[in-house]
């Protein structure tokens, strides 16, 4: 029998290492280069195009990679309707590409040792922002010119700004003390809680980033309610209410402690709260009254269209029919996911990425892995927060940590297993 010139299935195998790599890779650059995000992307989906019918299978199959894809259906739907030209909506809806990547990196991610790696090639530049943070902020080096253009020793975020550096050092110091708890080296416990601890000084001291505050807080939260849970139910002992409240009670002290410990910290959250107070509608003429601005504005404007919404790409002629007349600043971004969703898709768009969100909960009981189980409940959680502060899975940075990371934490799991 003469073999065939051309072996797909070969070709499918040789490929898959060098993709695995990249996705490793995607963990590196993600916190660090857009540029090199947009390479490694490139290459993965080029790559994948020979394996549509496997990827199409985990579509079908996993509750995440499905309900991901549905969000993004309705997003490319409303595409095709709407007064923005398609063009011009082809360019918001490639902001929302990284969950159509989703359902390919669960694929390059079924093997242990791979989603270890992905997972590490995060905390490592998240140790090397941290670093870079730290030399800025003691001004051991001054600040250079490949820095993000709001670099400075007050504020270090060294690749880009400062909402997104603390976000992502919030959920890296939560991967840390996960690590720190599952390792048996001591050295290694010793190594994960050091970088725990910088960076957590890092954020409440050095950078400004207030919604990274609260992540860090709730993520802090989650890993403390989790492990004392564990550790009662390894021991046989109930989990009760006053448990619970005693361990509510002394996270909300130490809440309490870091916010009159650090004057950072308190003066972001006092001048929150003076803005918030300070807020005239349509007149907000200070970050959170601006922000409180694109709320009140872009909720009318779904209340106008609840159903379908203005389109995929159609938020931001919606939000300058709503404003004319007033002096509100036009905006692009309502900051808010569930707006701009909701501002887009309708309620439809909302109902679906409520419903990823709720695959997220439910699916994470079937992890094989205590701390893939506990890191995916903190992944949610996060989003749950960043998406009420920013647009969050519209944003490079954030959506595309929330689809690779997603993906390192659910591709390993049981399919056709019942939920907890």
């Amino acid at each position: 029998m003469i073999k065939p010139i051309f072996d797909l299935a070969r070709m499918r195998r040789a490929l898959i290492a060098p993709l695995q790599w990249c996705v490793i890779l995607i963990g590196l650059s993600v916190p660090i280069s857009v540029a090199f995000d947009n390479v490694l992307l490139a290459l993965i989906l080029l790559g994948a195009l020979s394996s549509l019918p496997v990827i199409s299978r985990i579509v079908l199959r996993h509750p995440v990679a499905r309900a991901a894809m549905l969000l993004f259906a309705v997003l490319l739907a409303a595409v095709f309707y709407g007064d923005t030209p398609v063009r011009d909506a082809l360019i918001i809806l490639e902001k929302y590409a990284d969950l159509a990547f989703i359902p390919v990196f669960i694929w390059l991610l079924s093997d242990e040792t791979v989603r270890r790696r992905a997972r590490r090639a995060f905390v490592a530049a998240m140790g090397i922002t941290l670093l870079a943070s730290y030399l800025i902020g003691l001004k051991i080096v001054p600040v250079l010119s490949w820095m993000h253009p709001w670099t400075a020793p007050i504020n270090p975020a060294i690749f880009h700004s400062h909402i997104t550096q603390n976000n992502m050092m919030a959920f890296a110091v939560f991967l840390a003390l996960l690590e720190w708890r599952e390792a048996v080296v001591f050295k290694h416990k010793i190594a994960w809680l050091m970088f725990a601890v910088l960076a957590i000084v890092n954020m409440l001291f050095m950078v400004e980033g207030r919604t990274g505050y609260l992540i860090l807080f709730v993520l802090l939260g989650w890993f403390a309610w989790a492990t004392f849970a564990r550790a009662m139910a390894q021991r046989g002992s109930s989990w009760g209410w006053r448990q619970k409240a005693v361990l509510v009670a002394v996270l909300l002290l130490g809440a309490l402690a870091a916010y009159q410990g650090s004057a950072r910290l308190h003066d972001r959250v006092a001048k929150a709260a003076a803005e918030y107070q300070a807020w005239v509608p349509n007149h907000g003429d200070s970050s959170i009254g601006q922000r409180l601005d694109f709320y009140s504005n872009t909720l009318h404007i779904v209340a106008e269209n609840p159903l379908l919404g203005a389109g995929t790409g159609g938020f931001p002629a919606a939000y300058e029919r709503r404003i004319q007349g007033t002096d509100a600043i036009k905006t692009r971004n309502p900051h808010n996911e569930y707006l701009m969703i909701s501002a887009q898709t309708g309620l439809l768009g909302l109902v679906l990425l409520l419903y990823l969100f709720y695959t997220h909960w439910r699916s994470a009981p079937l992890l094989s892995s205590m701390l893939e189980r506990d890191g995916a409940r903190g992944l949610l959680l996060a989003y749950l927060l960043n998406c009420m502060l920013n647009s969050a899975l519209m944003d490079h940075a954030d959506g595309l940590f929330f689809a690779f990371m997603s993906a390192v934490l659910f591709a390993n799991l049981k399919l056709g297993a019942k939920h907890d």
